[in-house]
């Protein structure tokens, strides 16, 4: 099966560089599926899910707005925040879901305590998610 060079991109560094055959992103008009020799297309991303499959494998990733670069042999993601699924620690999210619902219980007009309710929600309901499925090793940027 055709391949694609991917690579998940956050302003501290690379998280992922790897071959897949298939990509889903957040788009901000929905997910966005993509193959080898798609066409390219340049799209933001909005809070969402990740998940790039190779071979039968799955990794997922939780990324919050950037950029999705599609060229026919690869795919850039370009994300403001990203982080493996299997990686969130539920604890610091519990804790930052906590924050923000107090800061949004002394303002209800914070918007920017509202995105970090959107975003700590968010990745509770994907650690619980893929914290039911087994594990496997992490991919490892190349």
């Amino acid at each position: 099966m055709a391949k694609f060079h991917v690579e998940l991109v956050k302003a501290e560094g690379l998280v992922l560089s790897t071959e897949a055959d298939f990509v889903v992103a957040p788009g901000v008009d929905g997910d966005l599926g993509v193959l080898p020799h798609h066409i390219p297309l340049l799209t933001p991303l909005r809070l969402g899910e990740v998940t790039v499959k190779n071979d039968g494998n799955e990794d997922h990733y939780v990324v919050a707005g950037g950029f999705l670069e599609v060229l026919p042999d690869r795919v850039v993601i370009l994300a403001d925040a990203a982080e493996r699924a299997a990686d969130i620690d539920t604890a610091r999210a519990e804790d930052a879901r906590r924050r923000a619902q107090d800061a949004l219980a002394a303002n209800a007009a914070d918007a920017h305590a509202a995105a970090a309710l959107e975003r700590s929600l968010f990745r509770l309901q994907v650690a619980e998610v893929r914290q039911r499925q087994p594990r496997r090793p992490p991919s490892r940027p190349q």
